[in-house]
């Protein structure tokens, strides 16, 4: 009875995701969902990915949090359109949430929305949301066997980041075991060495996020 109930549940997760990629598809918004564990660094990157992006594009976020809106106002300050998704406790966002924030944008104004999931490396790689890109971040402080660990995180992504490159060399971080795993689980997804603080490989992976904006909305 249980796996029938966890069935339905995600195919109903599955037709909502649908209806949200038709929606964002008639109005040629591109959705990225960005994961990674709590500190991994994804509001760092969404901002620094804005900064590089918002001359040529419009841009949302979605925020989502079990609680609080801290990083929601983080991103308000930089003059972004921002929703605070609060969870209450759930570990993951799923596509009815979506689909119940968007009528809160001007989806025609807008060329691009980020959401930056729960912190977490397993829930959120379970449900897809209607998103067009996944990236996922693994930050050197957290270890180099995730990868191992929580297999579907990133057997189903897009991109992987490794965040926080800059303090590889304070860790015991092999990101060739890293690279390697990752390449074995999901060979098409490029890997990304970036740091927010010195910049370091933020220009590579935004020519990639740009790359496919533009294959999406055609601009």
């Amino acid at each position: 009875m249980e796996i029938k109930i966890v069935k339905q549940i995600l195919e109903w997760n599955e037709d909502v995701s649908r209806q949200v990629t038709e929606e964002l598809d008639k109005n040629r918004v591109c959705l990225i969902n960005v994961m990674g564990s709590p500190g991994a660094g994804k509001t760092s990157l969404i901002t620094e990915l804005i900064n590089r992006l918002r001359d040529s594009y419009s841009i949302g976020v979605i925020e989502g949090d079990i609680a609080g809106q801290i990083d929601a106002d983080r991103i308000a300050t930089m003059g972004i359109p921002a929703v605070q998704l609060q969870t209450d406790g759930a570990c993951h966002i799923e596509a009815m949430s979506i689909q119940n924030i968007l009528p809160m944008f001007d989806l025609e104004s807008l060329d691009v929305i980020f959401v930056e999931n729960i912190g977490n490396l397993v829930c959120p790689a379970e449900f897809n949301i209607g998103e067009d890109l996944r990236i996922s971040l693994l930050s050197v402080p957290e270890g180099d066997d995730k990868v191992e660990k929580y297999p579907l995180m990133f057997e189903t992504t897009d991109a992987l980041v490794i965040n926080k490159y800059d303090m590889i060399k304070y860790f015991n971080f092999d990101e060739n075991r890293v690279i390697s795993r990752e390449n074995e689980a999901n060979p098409d997804a490029p890997v990304f060495r970036v740091s927010t603080v010195t910049g370091e490989g933020l220009d590579g992976l935004t020519g990639w996020i740009r790359e496919r904006i533009s294959n999406k909305i055609g601009k």
